[in-house]
């Protein structure tokens, strides 16, 4: 069954984990999450492909994982805290990936993050905006007839 559309699916490279998403999901995190103990590090190193089969993933997941495509397994349900145990897995930072998965350097990633983050302009979801604009009209209009009851 596909994924139902959500007004908040339109937020530039953003992928919500939600219920659905965790549910479509569970068999990467729980891959992720076996990636805790070191006797599960060292059988996917072994055999990568071989270790996957212990979980329930489609075949898309599996390439994800295989191709490391984090933002391909987040999109898949994969959330980023589980997926970040396959980049340490690999000996790679949480800094590593994130500048990774945004197409930026490290250093690139650093200096942005600093600096405050990305710029929400252009980050925001085109639907929620409209919605989030119509609410506060809304309670504005409220705020002022109660205003003038008073």
């Amino acid at each position: 069954m596909p994924r139902a559309q959500h007004d908040y699916d339109d937020i530039p490279g953003t992928f919500v984990f939600d219920a659905e998403r965790s549910r479509e999901g569970y068999g990467i995190n729980m891959f992720c999450m076996s990636l805790m103990k070191e006797e599960n590090r060292k059988a996917f190193k072994a055999n990568e492909a071989e270790y996957l089969k212990k979980f329930k993933l489609t075949p898309e997941q599996s390439d994800a994982i295989l191709k490391r495509d984090y933002n391909r397994m987040l999109e898949l349900g994969g959330n980023i805290y589980f997926t970040a145990k396959l980049g340490a897995t690999d000996g790679h930072s949480f800094q590593h990936l994130a500048a990774l998965m945004t197409g930026s350097s490290q250093q690139d990633y650093a200096a942005m993050m600093l600096s405050g983050g990305r710029s929400v302009e252009g980050n925001r979801s085109k639907s929620g905006k409209d919605k989030s604009a119509k609410s506060k009209s809304k309670s504005k209009s409220k705020s002022k007839s109660s205003a003038k009851r008073k």
